[in-house]
C-alpha cells in the first residue's frame, strides 16, 4: 500500500517564560492508503498536538509532513487552509453538527465547500448515510439524532468529499460502550473499503483493538508501535497506557 502520510522527525516546542517545552520529539510515522492507526498516550502525551500538526493547524517546529505526496511546509496559510478542506477530513468528540441543518445537509456542506455539490456527490451522501444506519434519519436535525447517530453523521462528513486522511480526535468519549464499539468499528471498515488513511486518537484502550496498528507515545516521543494483531487484542485489554 502506499503511503497517504509520511511525517519525518517531526518536532513541536513551546517556550515560556519558565523555559520550553517539547510537546513532540522527533517523531516520524507513516500511514498507507486504506491503514487504520490508533494513536494512544496518556494526557501531556503530545498525541493532540501531534494530531493538530498532521491536520495542518499547526506548524511544526522541526521536521517535515507530507500528505499525498505534498509537502505542508512550504505553504502559505491561505495553501494550507484549502489543503485542509480539500485533503482531510476530521472528526472529533464534540462532532461540531450545524444544529440548523438536516443530517443530509450537514454532510452535503462538505460538498459544497470543495465544489463537488453535484448528482453523484449528492447520491454518495445518500448511500453513505444509509451505510452507516441512516437511511431513514437523513431529514432529522441532531437535536433530534441520539449521540451515536450524531456522531455516525459527522463520520460521513469527514468521508462524503474522498480525502487522503481522515483524523478522529477521542471519537467515543461521549458515547456509551454499546454504541462506541459501533461508532469505531464502522470508521475502520470504512477507512479499509475506501482506501483512506485513518488516524485515531483515544483514551479509551478498548477501541483499539479495531486498529490496524497502535502507536503508543510518552513525553513527546513513539515510544512504542504494535501491528501484531494478537498483540493489538492483548493491548485493547489492558486497563491503562
Amino acid at each position: 500500500m502506499a503511503n497517504a502520510l509520511e511525517a519525518k522527525a517531526v518536532t513541536k516546542i513551546y517556550k515560556s517564560d519558565i523555559g520550553t517545552i517539547k510537546a513532540v520529539d522527533q517523531v516520524s510515522l507513516n500511514v498507507a492508503n486504506g491503514e487504520f492507526v490508533a494513536l494512544v498516550g496518556p494526557s501531556g502525551s503530545g498525541k493532540t498536538t501531534m494530531l493538530a500538526i498532521l491536520a495542518a493547524l499547526l506548524r511544526p517546529t522541526e521536521g517535515s509532513v507530507m500528505i499525498d505526496g505534498v509537502e505542508l511546509s512550504q505553504m502559505s496559510e491561505a495553501e494550507r487552509a484549502r489543503f485542509r478542506r480539500e485533503k482531510i477530513g476530521f472528526t472529533f468528540q464534540a462532532n461540531n453538527l450545524v444544529p440548523y441543518l438536516t443530517a443530509l445537509e450537514n454532510v452535503e456542506l462538505m460538498l459544497r465547500l470543495n465544489g463537488k455539490y453535484d448528482r453523484a456527490g449528492r447520491e454518495r451522501a445518500r448511500e453513505l448515510l444509509a451505510r452507516l444506519g441512516l437511511g431513514e434519519r437523513l431529514h432529522n436535525l441532531p437535536r433530534q439524532l441520539s449521540g451515536g447517530q450524531q456522531q455516525r453523521v459527522a463520520i460521513a462528513r469527514a468521508l462524503i468529499h474522498l480525502p487522503t486522511l481522515v483524523l478522529a480526535d477521542e471519537p467515543t468519549a461521549a458515547l456509551d460502550t454499546e454504541r462506541a464499539h459501533q461508532v469505531v468499528q464502522t470508521f475502520a471498515n470504512l477507512i479499509h473499503e475506501q482506501k483512506r488513511a485513518g488516524i485515531m486518537v483515544t483514551h479509551d484502550l478498548r477501541m483499539t483493538q479495531y486498529a490496524d496498528r497502535i502507536i503508543q507515545m510518552r513525553d513527546g516521543k513513539i515510544r512504542r508501535i504494535i501491528s501484531d494483531p494478537a498483540e493489538i487484542r492483548a493491548f485493547a485489554a489492558t486497563e491503562g497506557v
